[in-house]
């Protein structure tokens, strides 16, 4: 029984840790589609964080520092979107294409000059830290490696996204913030009509969007791992926005859909160490597998915000 509790625990912890870098990056989907702007360029902004995050915290030896500069990255690429979809009006599928394809370019390209022509960093010395760390071990309130330990003992960035989770869902619900950007998202002309900026609105949240996958993107390299390299996100961007929609655009629906691919990996994870005989590329496959399944099953079954992709001109009609 032990034995089962022990592993029932392992599963939790795992699925915790990997959902973490999938709600930090759906939430910023959320926020930016519900003000009307499609984002499928999440995981290039997510790469970039990753690789932005693990550089920082490895030379200025802070990865809360890291994790800073993790989601400016983010945020920068955030702004070129909006300056394209916003300020230019330009194709939002092809200029999310083109933010995934120079957030992992640029990625590589600093790698190579910062550390010698490699695609990877090296290895971050100080992780995020695990704040609850000084309640599990021997002689203290909880034993290491036990339930408890497995799954509350997480990084710091498991709380945070989780903390996140209910603001962004009280900033999107319970203000007048949240109130305009819902407003842009649903009807940009009536908002438009009542003084609401939506130029403003759409790039604050275009860019809120990049800075929370820059956040996604370290918490998997300067905490999942200790280390950015070329294949460490692999379709995590995309994973988070197939949780958005599974989420129905709501932060407490992504949430769930990311917990629900987290497992997805922490049963992969928990399968190859138990030594099932199943080849490891199989289980790889696993939460790809999940997502596809997931946005099949929904098709015609969400409703998206009702201006999403709609090119907004003040005065036109």
């Amino acid at each position: 029984m032990d034995v089962i509790i022990q592993d029932i625990g392992f599963i939790i912890g795992t699925t915790l840790m990997y959902s973490t870098p999938l709600i930090f990056t759906s939430l910023g989907g959320v926020i930016t589609e519900r003000s009307g702007v499609v984002n499928i360029g999440l995981e290039g902004m997510m790469y970039f964080g990753a690789f932005a995050g693990a550089a920082a915290a490895y030379f200025f030896q802070d990865p809360w520092l890291g994790l800073l500069c993790a989601a400016l990255g983010g945020a920068f690429w955030g702004l070129i979107h909006a300056i394209a979809c916003v300020s230019f009006a330009a194709e939002q599928i092809v200029s999310g294409i083109a933010i995934n394809f120079l957030g992992a370019g640029s990625a590589l390209f600093i790698s190579r000059i910062l550390f010698d022509g490699a695609t990877q960093t090296l290895t971050v010395v100080d992780k995020i830290p695990q704040p609850l760390n000084f309640l599990f071990g021997e002689g203290k309130l909880f034993p290491s490696s036990g339930f408890m330990d497995l799954v509350f003992n997480r990084f710091a960035t498991v709380y945070i996204a989780f903390a996140m989770v209910f603001i962004v869902w009280f900033v999107l619900y319970k203000t007048k913030t949240g109130m305009r950007v819902r407003a842009v998202g649903e009807n940009p002309e009536a908002a438009n009509t009542l003084g609401i900026s939506v130029v403003k609105i759409r790039y604050g949240a275009v860019i809120m969007s990049g800075f929370f996958a820059g956040l996604g993107g370290a918490a998997m390299s300067i905490a999942v791992v200790s280390r950015f390299s070329n294949t460490l996100i692999s379709g995590h961007g995309f994973i988070a926005l197939a949780a958005m929609i599974f989420g129905k655009w709501k932060p407490q629906g992504a949430l769930v859909a990311c917990l629900l691919f987290g497992a997805a990996k922490g049963f992969e994870i928990y399968l190859g160490a138990k030594g099932v005989p199943v080849a490891s590329d199989v289980l790889a496959m696993l939460p790809y597998v999940i997502t596809i399944v997931v946005l099949v099953g929904i098709v015609g079954k969400t409703v998206p915000p009702a201006a999403i992709g709609k090119i907004f001109e003040k005065g036109g009609h």
